[in-house]
């Protein structure tokens, strides 16, 4: 007899994914976006450059929506926070520029000796010492043709297979959907195709050590950099994108520098993964109410009800990152939200996203008997009770 075959069950046609838009969708879509982002801004407001310090800060926070716009339109957070009458009372100062620049230009002095030379010794490895350095032009017009032009350095230096040096690069990184335009103090090419992020500080290395705080800043915006060479160097054949970076202070109290390695994989990691939860800008402009604007000339009550139609996820830790952080905090206060009182706090207490809500559920007036949350808050009462109770019958 003949034997029949098992019918098969035909396999699903796999998705195809999202068509991507033609050059010149893509291209309208961009001026489109562009322009919304200068409606928010203002007319006559030019953009703020989006810095590797400031994409730091906002991918240590990529839950906050108000952020992510604020800085992909290019909006003067500082200018804003004036006028709505809670400025920012930190900053960098005139003197401390000054002191930065005059440090930095001393270490790039007569072509890079020093910087090379501190390079070499703590990452050299097993090439020639750089006796002969190329420093690449890397003049263009405007960010766009920087960026074009370092990449193109990169690639020549890369493939010449020599020592070269590029003062102040300018490097392309997408944001949220879109591009944010980066410039590292240095990056050196090895002789093996190695890229080095060189960041020069002026903060002090003390005995061979600087401050935590400050070093832990300087490696989160360097891993921002790392980010955008990686960009490149896929494109580029035989580069790698070192994960160690080159950080130079002047050596204790004086103005010699010093130099040590600082590993940034784990801020790398971090900061990739974060920056990928970053929600579109487009997408949170879109959802904004017609006339919605940022612009400082406007009047205080307007500019209040625009920065509330955006979401913001505040922490204690923005006052040290963001300018808007001391208007968000007054905001998260007057709310009454646990936010205010850290993330830490925030992820004990569960469902309970109110101060008085927490009183409330301590006092046995409100919440579920049953939650843990409320039973330790409840217990966490009680003691207290008694421990004030205590210390009144000891008078």
């Amino acid at each position: 007899m003949p034997r029949h075959r098992p019918t098969q069950t035909p396999r699903p046609a796999a998705h195809p994914g999202p068509t991507p838009l033609p050059p010149q969708a893509r291209e309208e879509r961009g001026a489109t976006l562009r322009q919304r982002l200068a409606e928010l801004r203002g007319p006559a407001v030019a953009p703020r450059p989006l810095d590797a310090r400031a994409l730091a800060a906002l991918a240590a926070n990529p839950g906050c929506r108000r952020r992510a716009l604020l800085d992909g339109a290019g909006v003067d957070k500082a200018a804003l926070a004036t006028a709505l009458g809670s400025p920012a009372p930190f900053g960098q100062s005139q003197f401390a520029l000054v002191r930065g620049n005059a440090f930095e230009a001393k270490v790039k002095a007569d072509g890079g000796t020093e910087l090379m030379r501190l390079l070499y010794e703590h990452l050299g490895g097993g090439a020639e010492s750089p006796r002969e350095v190329l420093v690449p032009d890397l003049m263009a017009a405007g960010p766009e043709g920087r960026a074009a032009r370092t990449a193109l350095a990169l690639r020549e230096a890369t493939e010449a297979g020599g020592w070269a040096l590029l003062d102040h690069p300018m490097l392309a990184l997408e944001v949220a959907g879109s591009p944010a335009y980066l410039e590292p103090d240095a990056v050196v090419v090895h002789p093996d195709g190695t890229w080095t992020v060189v960041e020069i500080k002026s903060f002090p290395m003390i005995d061979g050590s600087a401050d935590a705080a400050k070093v832990g800043a300087a490696a989160r915006q360097s891993a921002v950099y790392v980010l955008a060479l990686e960009r490149i160097a896929e494109l580029t054949a035989g580069a790698e994108v070192g994960h160690r970076v080159l950080l130079v202070c002047p050596k204790d109290f004086s103005n010699l520098p010093a130099a040590s390695v600082v590993d940034v994989r784990k801020q790398r990691a971090v900061t990739r993964r974060q920056l990928t939860r970053l929600a579109r800008v487009e997408d949170i402009a879109a959802a904004l109410p017609e006339g919605t604007t940022f612009d400082p000339e406007c009047p205080r009550e307007q500019l209040d009800a625009a920065v509330e139609s955006v979401g913001a996820a505040y922490a204690p830790e923005c006052l040290a990152a963001c300018e808007l952080a001391f208007h968000c905090r007054a905001k998260a206060r007057a709310a009454g939200a646990v936010e205010a009182l850290g993330r830490s706090v925030r992820g004990e207490l569960g469902g309970l996203t109110t101060v008085g809500a927490v009183l409330a559920a301590a006092a046995g007036k409100e919440g579920d008997p049953a939650d843990p949350t409320v039973v330790a808050l409840r217990r966490a009462a009680a003691l207290r009770a008694e421990a004030l109770a205590g210390g009144a019958a000891c008078r």
